[in-house]
């Protein structure tokens, strides 16, 4: 099984990113939530774009990825949940939070720390926001949270059926919160009890300095209201709210090339 997934781990991701793409795409033209301001036409294309490119940079820094360093780290015994020798799926609950809490903590530095959120702001230089946003991240940046994802793999030792199910997870909880679809309010109260919804994490990406210091999660909402730092709705309501990052022209940043070189412009460029 772990071999299969070696093998097709690739092809796996790739096959539920597209699948999820179509789908999403799909439900947020039929039900959006708010109507897009940029051309869509664009901006499909630059982060798109970016996706291609980010996939193909990582393969070439990172060969055996994620998934390869985690079998690496099994070979070689190294990491807690190895050592504690508990039940396969008591390792993969624990390696599921535990993976996904880093990710919060990793979204709360790449805010706070300056140099970080150079590169970080490439994702909330998106003018609107729809399912592509969720996978618009400079190189740079990808290439930092991957060093991260390896240093906690040999540090945890996860097995790596965890690691692929939450990579897809991962993946597919951050297509859906960024996707400009409606859901009825009792509907959303409901599924943000375990899952971030797209009006949760809508605030994350407003203009507004504080709002946008709210709600960092991308797949649990719990470590949000465990640590203070959630926010139920926007103050200006979700119509009204602006999307992107104060001082910076969104329009410019629908082209693929200013994209790449936003981490070394000025912020009222």
């Amino acid at each position: 099984m772990e071999n299969w997934i070696l093998t097709h781990e690739p092809l796996l991701r790739m096959s539920v990113f597209f699948g999820l793409l179509i789908v999403l795409a799909g439900l947020e033209w039929r039900w959006p939530r708010r109507a897009l301001q940029w051309s869509k036409l664009q901006r499909w294309r630059s982060n798109l774009s970016l996706v291609i490119f980010n996939s193909l940079i990582l393969r070439l820094v990172f060969p055996l990825a994620a998934v390869g360093v985690a079998s690496f780290a099994q070979a070689q015994g190294w990491g807690l949940l190895p050592w504690l020798a508990w039940p396969l799926y008591v390792q993969v609950l624990i390696a599921l939070l535990f993976m996904d809490f880093a990710i919060y903590i990793q979204h709360v530095l790449f805010h706070a720390l300056p140099l970080l959120w150079r590169l970080h702001r490439v994702h909330h230089a998106d003018g609107d926001y729809d399912v592509t946003t969720g996978a618009r991240f400079h190189p740079i940046e990808i290439i930092l949270s991957m060093l991260i994802k390896c240093a906690l793999i040999v540090l945890l030792g996860p097995p790596i059926i965890a690691l692929v199910l939450f990579e897809i997870l991962l993946n597919a909880t951050a297509m859906f919160n960024h996707s400009n679809l409606y859901l009825p309010k009792s509907v959303d109260s409901l599924v943000r009890l375990c899952l971030v919804t797209p009006d949760m994490h809508r605030i994350h990406h407003s203009t507004d300095e504080a709002e946008s210091n709210r709600n960092f999660g991308f797949n649990l909402p719990w470590w949000d209201r465990l640590f203070g730092t959630y926010q139920a709705q926007p103050s200006k309501g979700h119509q009204d709210m602006t999307i992107g990052v104060a001082g910076l022209n969104p329009q410019r940043y629908t082209q693929f090339r200013q994209i790449l070189l936003l981490p070394w412009q000025n912020k009222t460029d």
